[in-house]
């Protein structure tokens, strides 16, 4: 899949356009393969799928993999015949979303009970058991969480935190019915996940996932599998992830994730690992490990402090982790995000199993001709974008640059008779990389507020969305033309 030319674009479900407060899995999204279709574009690039905090990053989820039951369309309940429209209109609409789409789930659920066929009762039991080594835990432990108003799970009373054998039983009895419904929740979420992804590939378009390297703390993972993390035998943290100071903030990165017991995942064969690329696999043809370079050696940062300026490398086991992944699961498409402080073991690593590699056109520019993200520095084996999720729309990032800056970006272009970022497009799509990605945001040429996600803050982000008025036909016809020109079709 990644040694042929293609194009993709990067855009996450939730910036689909659509009635709701946030795209999702419904119509919108398959216009957008139709869309993707009319252009010759190949891949689709997303964000992460799972549950998210409050917060809405994609990359701190309550699972590694359960899938974000905010990207679940209600329409689609009515279609199938478990919840009529009629029933979906109540004083649900005016709350927040979480509280609507769970309330509506709720619903359906017994819809499906009293209405569906033998077929999709049937269905239902075998993806709960085929999913039974993850959703288990999942299940008890949204519906703990719930009980106890979504505070973390270091905050439960202690028998739950501990999961104490008796209370764990105990509360499975008790929550019986909640516990069922989360488990409908997630067999609708991947019923329509793979029903997308069917329609997507049937059509010639391949699906990219990201998987972030670490877990968020506040996960089901986490709390079922304490043994996988540097824990104390309470339960907490004494080191936390992230990334020292770089590119993009002073301060570096504190993220706050659990860093992984290497020496026991490694001793019980990475089953723990295993599993996840698994769950992945099957929602993905291509997967991006995101800050792969953390599967050579990772920050970690003491616990007490406030910002990830104070920290150290400690390696991690990434060769013998990457070939028990291919030797369980096969050769499966994956691409390296070997954004940032990049050493020689980084790359060696990288190369070891031929992974394409990252190329930002945002950073090219800056520096002297060995810079890596220039274009003439590429081989085939790359993926090249002109920004990721985390930088500024191109548009918003070419306002930014010095009249200098700009003159000597255009000289390296060949002075092109055409705006900075609509260059950097044509660039990306003309280097010799197999696979140019490009941000949904790039092609309709948006500006800063436009931008996904600003690294280092927490507020503000993830909450971006496109309207099918932007996307003009001539913007369409002109990405085409640049698909079919640099043979990426």
């Amino acid at each position: 899949m990644l040694n042929k030319r293609r194009a993709g674009i990067l855009l996450h479900i939730t910036s689909l356009p659509g009635a709701g407060q946030q795209g999702d899995l419904g119509q919108d999204a398959y216009d957008f393969v139709n869309f993707l279709c009319t252009a010759g574009i190949t891949v689709w690039q997303t964000l992460p799928l799972g549950a998210t905090h409050a917060d809405g990053s994609p990359y701190q989820c309550l699972s590694a993999h359960a899938g974000n039951p905010e990207l679940i369309n209600m329409d689609w309940f009515s279609i199938v015949g478990w919840l009529p429209l009629s029933e979906q209109c109540d004083d649900c609409h005016r709350k927040a979303t979480k509280f609507y789409k769970s309330c509506l789930v709720a619903k359906a659920f017994y819809g499906f009970l009293d209405h569906t066929t033998s077929e999709d009762k049937s269905d239902f039991e075998q993806f709960c058991r085929n999913k039974a080594f993850w959703l288990d835990d999942f299940a008890l432990f949204m519906a703990l969480r719930n009980e106890q108003n979504q505070q973390c799970w270091n905050q439960w009373p202690e028998p739950f935190k501990q999961r104490n054998p008796d209370a764990i039983k105990a509360a499975s009895l008790r929550l019986k019915s909640e516990i069922e419904i989360i488990k409908f929740e997630q067999y609708v979420f991947f019923r329509q996940w793979m029903a997308l992804k069917k329609y997507a590939n049937e059509r010639g378009v391949l699906l990219f996932g990201d998987i972030p390297i670490f877990v968020s703390y506040d996960s089901s993972d986490v709390w079922a599998n304490r043994d996988v993390f540097k824990l104390d035998a309470q339960g907490e943290m004494s080191v936390v992830a992230g990334v020292p100071p770089d590119y993009f903030s002073a301060d570096g990165q504190r993220w706050g994730n659990p860093h992984y017991n290497w020496d026991y995942l490694q001793h019980t064969g990475f089953h723990w690992w295993i599993e996840r690329m698994q769950t992945q696999a099957e929602q993905f043809d291509i997967l991006r490990i995101d800050h792969f370079r953390g599967l050579e050696a990772a920050w970690e940062i003491p616990a007490t402090e406030q910002t990830a300026r104070v920290g150290q490398w400690v390696e991690a086991p990434g060769s013998a982790l990457l070939k028990a992944i291919i030797a369980a699961l096969g050769e499966i498409a994956l691409v390296a995000e070997d954004l940032g402080i990049i050493t020689d073991e980084v790359e060696a690593l990288r190369d070891e199993f031929q992974l394409p590699g990252m190329k930002i056109l945002q950073f090219a520019f800056g520096g002297d001709a060995d810079n890596p993200y220039l274009p003439d520095n590429y081989e085939k084996n790359c993926v090249v974008y002109t920004g990721t999720h985390d930088n500024d729309t191109t548009l918003g990032w070419s306002e930014k640059l010095s009249d200098a800056e700009k003159a000597y970006i255009f000289d390296y272009l060949g002075n092109p008779a055409t705006s900075l970022h609509c260059a950097l497009i044509q660039t990306a799509l003309a280097s010799v990389a197999n696979l140019a990605i490009i941000p949904m945001q790039d092609v309709l040429e948006l500006g800063t507020e436009h931008r996904m996600n600003t690294p280092g803050t927490t507020a503000g982000n993830w909450g971006w969305r496109f309207q099918w008025y932007q996307l003009a036909p001539e913007r369409a016809a002109r990405l085409a033309h640049l698909v079919t020109l640099f043979n990426r079709k």
